[in-house]
């Protein structure tokens, strides 16, 4: 008796035909799926950035071959690749979707909450983000839904209409092979090549998301990988570097002026006075009143930032090795925090979080840290971590007056601690405190006041806390300098709407445009025993520089000749005081993207010193 199969089985001839047919159409199927994911992710990348007007840049993208090609190539290559190695055509389709929609996803909603666009450097810092994210409300809008039936489709399109994989081990992998190959050989010799970065896209520098975009969202994203490859600068030389460091000798701190120094880096931390329609408010002068009179007794100014809204320890490692630039610290490195041990001073700090963050808790420690303070090692047993990042300024100062008073009779101190109070994302629903701003008397959102509301009613909180931290140290006999500044410029809600009814373009090119988006404050004040010791009064005006410069001015104010580096980062400051990740630079007080042939060679003898320095040169040498 004939079974079904046999009953239906075709003509030889025609068979053949039908398995032909039905190749070809596997083959268009899947590069046709590969291609819808990738212009998926277009989609994505168009709306990311909401001052760009998304149907002009979606446009853009599928009218420039080349920009189409290096974004639809990857997941095109993705879904054979997993089509070859399982034999199944929905397995292919998941191969290319997860992984291409997953970036999309998340670079689009990191340009909406912190204005940056998704790295590949950001890979490392998943459990952070995992962390971070919990606070933050993640819209669902029509591009979610989007997804879902976009995901939805193709699932039912290649499992209903696609039921029939390739046969045979060999050719499959061969296919597999050859795919793989693909994917290696253009990752390396394509997307890594600056040639066709700047080939493509809108050419905007001085906006790190929008250049972003502009040429799409897996190819940057790609080409990011370039960051974890941190390469010598361009014409490093190490014998070279090694001469110019020598020129300068490490000048040693006299005894009789080794005051101890405290430094406080504050989260998230910026004065909305700055902006001129909240510095109407007299509710909102009244909070920050507290630190404008603490500016007129100190050595004030701005600090001209790598990050917007995160990425703290860009700032942070800043200070505290004085690099414009750096890898991912593995070993001992040499830095300010060496040198003043050296020095002979006690080195430690505190951060009422986990030390697993940033990796902080090893860090530390080759920055040359001899005792840190953690939730696991102190601040757990005195505030939840979670907590922290609502309340605990009070907490932190209290231990650090302490800590200080206990170890100063040993000798002089250099303690630096980074807070958490004020992390964002602030409520946006309701205001839980004081009414500062309200939509009838400024006109903003009730979203918008909501956000700056809460944000307010905390750094009301930390002002105190650095009010009862001021009086404790200016109580003691024993010399204090204490330096204060902001990371970064706090999260404004979702597409940074609370900075746009501020009035705020973040324009680049223009000096209040960089304000407004990089710039955070800073003071070095003194306790009277400090002031008489180093003969100063630590009053006036510091500047505005890069957070690199910070420790140099600390210096600079307690008349101390610093390490041999630090004299020449002083040269470079006076040629720029700005020296940006994204090739930004500051001349006649203002952002500066062209430098001179002469101040181009200097820049980079200098950063060629920090390579030097980072990865050669033995700290305390």
């Amino acid at each position: 008796m004939k079974t079904l199969l046999q009953i239906m089985r075709l003509p030889s001839g025609t068979e053949k035909r039908y398995g032909r047919a039905h190749q070809i159409w596997i083959a268009l199927a899947l590069t046709g799926l590969g291609c819808c994911i990738g212009l998926l992710s277009l989609l994505f990348s168009a709306m990311a950035v909401e001052t760009l007007v998304s149907k002009d840049l979606l446009l853009s993208y599928v009218t420039d071959p080349l920009i189409l090609f290096l974004n639809l190539w990857p997941p095109v290559l993705l879904v054979w690749l997993f089509y070859f190695l399982f034999r199944r055509a929905w397995v292919g389709f998941l191969g290319g979707f997860i992984p291409i929609m997953g970036v999309a996803l998340v670079n689009y909603f990191k340009i909406q909450l912190r204005a940056d666009p998704f790295l590949a450097v950001d890979l490392g810092l998943a459990s952070e983000a995992a962390g971070i994210v919990g606070h933050y409300q993640l819209e669902i809008n029509w591009l979610i839904w989007l997804t879902v039936a976009a995901f939805v489709a193709g699932l039912v399109f290649s499992i209903v209409l696609m039921p029939h994989g390739l046969k045979g081990w060999p050719l499959r992998m061969l296919g597999a092979l050859s795919a793989g190959a693909l994917l290696c050989v253009s990752f390396v010799s394509i997307y890594l090549n600056d040639y066709y970065y700047e080939k493509t896209g809108g050419a905007m520098p001085w906006d790190e998301a929008q250049d972003y975009v502009s040429k799409g969202g897996i190819y940057p994203f790609l080409h990011s990988f370039q960051e974890l490859i941190f390469v010598a600068p361009e014409d490093y030389d190490e014998l070279t570097a090694a001469e110019l460091l020598g020129q300068y000798e490490d000048g040693d701190i006299p005894e009789e002026q080794k005051v101890s120094v405290m430094g406080i880096m504050l989260e998230a931390f910026c004065d909305l006075t700055d902006f001129e329609v909240l510095a109407q408010q007299d509710s909102v002068m009244e909070v920050y009143a507290p630190w404008h009179e603490l500016s007129e007794q100190s050595v004030s100014g701005r600090l001209l930032t790598n990050i917007f809204a995160g990425g703290t320890v860009d700032t942070e490692w800043a200070f505290l090795t004085g690099y414009s630039n750096h890898s991912d610290f593995i070993q001992d490195t040499d830095s300010y925090v060496w040198y003043l041990d050296g020095q002979g001073y006690q080195t430690f700090g505190s951060h009422p979080g986990f030390g697993w963050f940033y990796d902080r808790q090893t860090i530390n420690q080759f920055l040359g840290f001899q005792e840190y303070w953690f939730t696991e090692n102190h601040y757990g047993e005195l505030v939840d971590p979670v907590v922290a990042q609502w309340n605990s300024d009070h907490i932190l100062m209290e231990e650090l007056l302490e800590q200080l008073k206990q170890r100063i009779p040993d000798g002089p101190c250099f303690s630096f601690s980074v807070s958490y109070q004020n992390h964002g994302p602030y409520e946006w629903e309701y205001t839980s405190g004081e009414n500062y701003l309200t939509p009838e008397a400024t006109g903003f959102s009730a979203s918008t006041c909501n956000i700056w509301n809460n944000y307010l009613m905390r750094v009301a909180d930390t002002l105190s806390a650095i009010t009862d931290l001021v009086h404790g140290l200016e109580e003691m006999d024993e010399p204090v300098v204490l330096v204060l500044f902001g990371d970064h410029k706090p999260w404004g809600g979702n597409g940074n709407t609370g900075y746009t009814e501020l009035g705020c373009t973040f324009d680049l090119t223009t000096t209040q445009g960089f304000y407004d988006y990089y710039a955070t404050p800073y003071l070095i004040w003194a306790n009277s025993a400090a002031k008489e010791v180093l003969g100063n009064d630590f009053t006036g005006d510091g500047g505005d520089f890069s957070p690199c410069f910070l420790m140099e001015e600390v210096f600079t104010q307690c008349g101390w000749e610093g390490p041999g580096f630090m004299q020449l980062a002083r040269e470079v400051r006076e040629l720029t005081p700005l020296i940006h990740e994204q090739g930004i630079y500051w001349k006649n007080g203002a952002p500066c993207y062209e430098l001179t042939q002469e101040e181009e060679t200097l820049i980079t003898m200098y950063q060629n010193v920090e390579y030097y320095r980072e990865h050669t040169v033995e700290p305390g040498a």
